[in-house]
């Protein structure tokens, strides 16, 4: 007889590629929450490089681009001893459910994914991995029986996958897997920071124009030029209108997430944009020097390396007793201990 796993009210789990540089939208839309989540639900936060290898990766770079996204985990405020901080491919039971999610999800859906089709149009050779790591994804949320997801617009065709899963398998087998919701956070909250040179589209890390996005390792002066250079609109007001000011309206949002001011207070104090360019600028390079500054005091030797073995420990204990339960569901043999 299955023994069912108790979960808490709220899980919540998420993971970032390690490719590409983060960007400033990364950590007011993804972090910055997840270190306010931390504190209020059981969270766990994956560096999903499985993920990564769906397109070809230089080895070094990949390795080198793991331990410092760890590094960016922790400096930015997510505390190991709080929250589950862990490198995917370090709890071998995340490919295992992978496997268990490919046998549970149908060639269509896949064919559908809306990321797949994209991303296979720029590669010469387009892998299997890359059609089915939504299965992994998958498996990534369901082994830790997961109540809640952080995903941005682009991930949220990959959840509906998930949930559909999970449905499809509940109905299956009897109601013993949770059925992951969203979340998304606000704009306001840093749900969609958008391109610093096109405010219609998000900021992203693959944007081939390097002055759209502020990278986390951007130095002052970097920061300073590419907010200078950024997009406004007609007119002087500072004013939050999405529609007709959106690149006034995004950098707004900057601000008032670097400070903690409101929309109104920003608009209130400036009627210009030379002042407030500036202090954009400004507010932004006050949150991300602490943040570098932790970053390298994380590279002494072993220092990120001691924190992931851990967080694989505690991850993994969670994740086997699940995959037992899918096992089981499933109908395959335990290994006799």
């Amino acid at each position: 007889m299955t023994t069912e796993v108790k979960v808490p009210v709220t899980r919540v789990l998420s993971g970032i590629q390690p490719t590409g540089q983060l960007t400033l939208g990364n950590y007011l839309g993804a972090m910055k929450n997840f270190v306010k989540l931390q504190h209020e639900a059981d969270c766990y936060f994956c560096i999903v490089n499985l993920h990564a290898l769906t397109v070809p990766q230089d080895p070094q770079a990949l390795y080198n681009a793991t331990l410092d996204l760890a590094r960016i985990y922790v400096a930015a405020g997510i505390d190991p001893e709080v929250a589950t901080i862990f490198v995917q491919s370090h709890v071998p039971a995340h490919s295992e459910l992978g496997w268990l999610m490919e046998c549970s999800s149908y060639i269509g859906e896949l064919n559908r994914m809306t990321q797949f089709k994209d991303k296979s149009k720029k590669q010469e050779v387009v892998t299997t991995g890359l059609m089915t790591y939504p299965c992994l994804m998958a498996a990534d949320i369901l082994i830790y029986q997961a109540s809640h997801v952080p995903v941005g617009e682009d991930q949220r065709q990959h959840l509906e996958l998930t949930r559909d899963i999970a449905t499809r398998l509940n109905n299956r087998f009897g109601n013993f897997v949770t059925v992951p919701e969203p979340y998304i956070p606000s704009k306001a909250a840093g749900g969609k920071i958008m391109s610093l040179t096109d405010p219609t589209k998000k900021m992203s890390k693959s944007d081939e124009d390097a002055n759209a996005s502020i990278f986390l390792t951007d130095t002052p002066a970097m920061i300073r030029n590419k907010v200078k250079r950024a997009v406004t609109d007609p007119g002087r007001e500072v004013v939050y209108d999405e529609e007709n000011k959106p690149g006034v309206s995004n950098l707004m949002v900057l601000l008032s997430l670097c400070t903690g001011q409101t929309l109104d207070e920003i608009s209130a104090k400036y009627d210009g944009y030379g002042q407030f360019k500036k202090d954009v600028a400004e507010a932004i390079i006050s949150v991300l020097e602490p943040i570098q500054q932790k970053v390298e005091a994380l590279r002494e030797p072993g220092v990120i390396e001691a924190i992931l073995a851990k967080g694989a420990d505690k991850a993994e204990k969670v994740a086997n007793q699940n995959l037992r339960v899918f096992q089981e569901k499933f109908g395959l043999v335990p290994r006799s201990r």
